[in-house]
């Protein structure tokens, strides 16, 4: 079986509790149950607690929580919260026993890596805190690989997130040894003969309009646009839909990639075109391919964000190895020309564009006004030899009819 859940916690033996996620509405329903039965303060008089006994727990939140005893020590109680698996010790006048909500199973579920074994066949103190930083809290995707012999045992399973195997990435850090460790080419972390590449996104097909956004500008003429299905996907057509899809889960794998983006090894062959990840100046690592190298000592590289159009010129220790399965995603960017205008002829703005001097400075700024934070829309007209659209603002007219207005542009038939 394959579902989605959340890890809620890592035991101190790397054991991993997870909270399904259809298990969430009726865990949600039962802890307001639990907040409107129990307020105030724990048991305040003498009480005898034995191990194993049920109760509920008042945390350093003030939420109630059930809870078992683990262990009696004088005043102070280790409970285990059996609806999030972490284990805490408590001053006893925070505990409260009750046989309530006894009969319902605990929410969370202890899980083991299948066929995995730790290095020193337990999992050292540095493995389970690398686990509890990766994992806490986040959502992941669990595939059952066998059941426990009884209730209360853990269940066998293999863990991906970000489209990738726990037990393999693990395994490649040597924190363990894994059996079943076929994708570990997915990681990206070997260079093979291989010359990997990004895939293109699909386009509509001309003539229809479909809602974009404008990511970058090069002048403005050539510009490069997202597909933007985040409003009524049911409206749009199979490739817009599509794309929404990817979009979405691109954003959760790159979310995991920052996550080990450290474990990931720096670049050293820096071949035309090669994809990597690369740090952004907002301290992110994107997607990215190599476009050449702008300076020898130290080593710059020039790099486009596919996923933006925009570029940057990084040092070698701001690009990374991508993980192959980051490949599989198309390029969100498009790189489109825009149709009906051109530079006018009199413009007399002596500031231009150094790279494309038939555009003013001032006809470049006006065109990122017209499309910046805007909902556009697009339709395309040529896919060959360029992809050429024309493009409209919110107000459905032609967004280049603002240049015209100002004489920055003129009418192109």
């Amino acid at each position: 079986k394959v579902f989605q859940a959340v890890v809620s916690c890592i035991g101190s033996d790397g054991t991993i509790y997870i909270i399904p996620k259809s298990f969430e509405t009726a865990l949600n329903k039962l802890m307001t149950e639990i907040q409107n039965t129990f307020k105030g303060l724990g048991l305040l008089i003498p009480y005898c607690w034995k191990k194993g006994e049920a109760c509920v727990v008042r945390g350093s939140d003030t939420v109630w929580y059930r809870a078992k005893i683990v262990e009696v020590s004088g005043s102070t109680l280790q409970v285990q919260y059996i609806d999030r698996g972490y284990i805490e010790s408590i001053p006893q006048c925070h505990l409260y026993p009750t046989t309530f909500y006894t009969g319902i199973p605990p929410f969370c579920i202890p899980c083991q890596l299948y066929k995995t074994l730790p290095i020193g066949n337990f999992w050292q103190q540095e493995a389970v805190e690398y686990l509890q930083e990766l994992l806490k809290n986040e959502e992941v995707e669990i595939h059952v690989k066998e059941l426990p012999d009884n209730p209360w045992g853990k269940l066998s399973i293999s863990l991906y997130f970000g489209g990738m195997s726990l037990s393999s990435f693990m395994a490649y850090q040597r924190y363990c040894v894994a059996e079943d460790c076929q994708d570990i080419q997915k990681l990206g972390v070997f260079e093979g003969d291989l010359s990997p590449s990004y895939l293109l996104q699909p386009l509509p097909v001309p003539g229809e309009t479909f809602p974009v956004t404008v990511t970058h500008l090069v002048s403005p003429k050539e510009v490069y646009i997202c597909l933007d299905s985040s409003e009524n996907l049911t409206k749009h057509s199979a490739t817009e839909r599509s794309a929404g899809c990817d979009s979405e889960s691109l954003s959760k794998a790159l979310k995991w990639c920052n996550k080990i983006v450290k474990t990931l090894p720096h670049l050293t062959n820096f071949k035309k075109e090669l994809p990597c990840l690369a740090e952004y100046v907002d301290g992110l690592w994107y997607r990215a391919k190599l476009l050449s190298v702008t300076q020898l000592v130290p080593v710059q590289i020039l790099v486009q964000f596919v996923d933006y159009g925009t570029y940057l010129v990084a040092p070698t220790s701001r690009l990374r190895h991508i993980p192959c399965h980051l490949l599989k995603y198309p390029v969100q960017a498009v790189r489109v020309l825009l149709a009906g205008f051109r530079p006018a002829s009199d413009d007399k703005n002596v500031e231009r564009i150094p790279y494309s001097p038939e555009w003013s400075l001032k006809a470049l700024w006006t065109m990122v006004d017209c499309v910046e934070g805007k909902r556009l829309s697009a339709s395309i007209l040529t896919v060959s030899p360029e992809v050429t659209i024309s493009l409209y603002g919110d107000d459905k007219n032609l967004v280049h009819l603002k240049l015209i207005e100002m004489g920055l542009a003129e009418l192109d038939q």
